[in-house]
């Protein structure tokens, strides 16, 4: 194969440039916002309008369609350096360029991507709608029904957990046209937020990550058009097989952003805090949980790195996506929890931020597959199963 991909640590020019606007955009327009928006549990619009008109949400997508002809890679930076800031922030941008956009690029057809994807690009929020009340880690166990009455399809059904819910105009959504034959049934459906039929519900009321919307979709004889199925019809199971394979590196990237926004105020903490008449920077057992701290980020960063490389050079990632997205989503948590502990009682006080991103590190090790999935994914490989 002709496409090599960068050494892990190397980034081009182009990467280095993007890389430096988007962590200077989420520094000075976002970060001024993440108390406000985790207690309101509100993404602002228009920070959202601001991802729309700088390209964020539409990475991927070829120019033709308005998109900013990136790569895979570009998003993971992006998803990164938003988490830093707000991980909040990094879902949004995730759920839509890895999960929804490349799902449209790869299987949707002609006609779809050019009705679909300009939207995508200029303002329409996308919203992936697999998980239900019965179905998490087996994923297709899924009681949502699609009935085919020929020039279209009535879904009937819930979905549970959805992120950017509150906010998406279109939804790329599972359900199954024929029960019996199980995950075989299993049908990937572009789904308007307009359709008939159709309601985003509840709104969860969440640990962390509290701005990004995760709602319950229900439909009512939900009328979505024959040319709508993404896909051929029993075949959507595959898509969300592949889709979610690539989401989990993106929540690696969103781990690790968290991850070192949890050590970069450690340590700034730690230059600034004194006890016993000096910085506690200067004491050896907090130097220590620091580069502990520092030593797994990179680890973990190179574990990311290496497989959204892999992926854009069209070379196999499924173990090395696992792995990123199980030791990412373990270190983001630890990390935050020794941010907290180096700060000591304000740790647990919101008049810091590291607090927040205790909480919405817990969903790191849950979300787009179990750390227990993980570990499942990669034994598997290494049987040879």
């Amino acid at each position: 194969m002709d496409a090599v991909p960068l050494p892990l640590t190397s980034l081009s020019e182009e990467e280095k440039f993007f890389q430096t606007t988007v962590r200077k955009f989420a520094r000075e327009q976002i970060r001024p916002y993440v108390r406000e928006m985790d207690e309101a549990a509100h993404f602002r619009p228009d920070i959202i309008k601001q991802f729309f008109e700088m390209g964020l949400m539409g990475i991927e997508i070829p120019e033709e369609y308005g998109g900013q002809g990136g790569t895979f890679f570009q998003a993971i930076l992006a998803v990164e350096e938003l988490s830093a800031v707000d991980p909040s922030a990094g879902v949004i941008v995730d759920v839509q360029n890895t999960i929804c956009n490349n799902a449209l690029l790869k299987w949707a057809t002609a006609e779809q991507k050019k009705k679909y994807l300009p939207r995508l690009a200029e303002n329409m929020v996308a919203s992936y709608a697999l998980s239900e009340a019965g179905s998490g880690s087996d994923a297709f166990a899924m009681a949502t029904t699609a009935e085919d009455c020929g020039d279209h399809f009535l879904l009937n059904g819930r979905k549970l957990w959805i992120t950017n819910a509150a906010e998406a105009g279109f939804f790329l959504l599972f359900a199954n046209a024929n029960p019996a034959a199980g995950y075989k049934g299993v049908t990937a459906f572009l789904v308007e937020r307009e359709f008939a039929g159709f309601q985003v519900g509840k709104k969860e009321d969440k640990l962390g990550l509290r701005a990004s919307s995760t709602c319950e979709l229900l439909m009512d004889n939900c009328r979505v058009p024959r040319e709508n199925v993404m896909g051929e019809v029993g075949k959507g199971y595959k898509i969300a097989i592949e889709t979610l394979n690539e989401g989990r590196i993106a929540i690696g990237a969103q781990m690790i952003g968290l991850a070192r926004g949890a050590l970069d105020h450690a340590v700034a903490y730690a230059k600034e805090r004194k006890q016993f008449g000096k910085a506690i920077g200067e004491f050896q057992g907090v130097q220590f949980e620091l580069a502990k701290m520092a030593i797994e980020v990179e680890a973990a960063r190179l574990l990311v790195y290496n497989a959204a490389r892999l992926r854009d050079a069209g070379m196999p990632f499924l173990m090395e996506a696992a792995m990123a997205k199980y030791y990412s989503s373990e270190i983001a948590e630890r990390a935050a929890s020794k941010s907290i502990e180096v700060h000591g009682g304000v740790g647990v006080t919101k008049d810091y931020p590291v607090e927040k991103l205790y909480r919405d590190a817990k969903i790191g090790r849950i979300y787009e597959g179990t750390s227990n999935i993980q570990l499942l994914t990669v034994a598997k490989k290494l049987l040879g199963k």
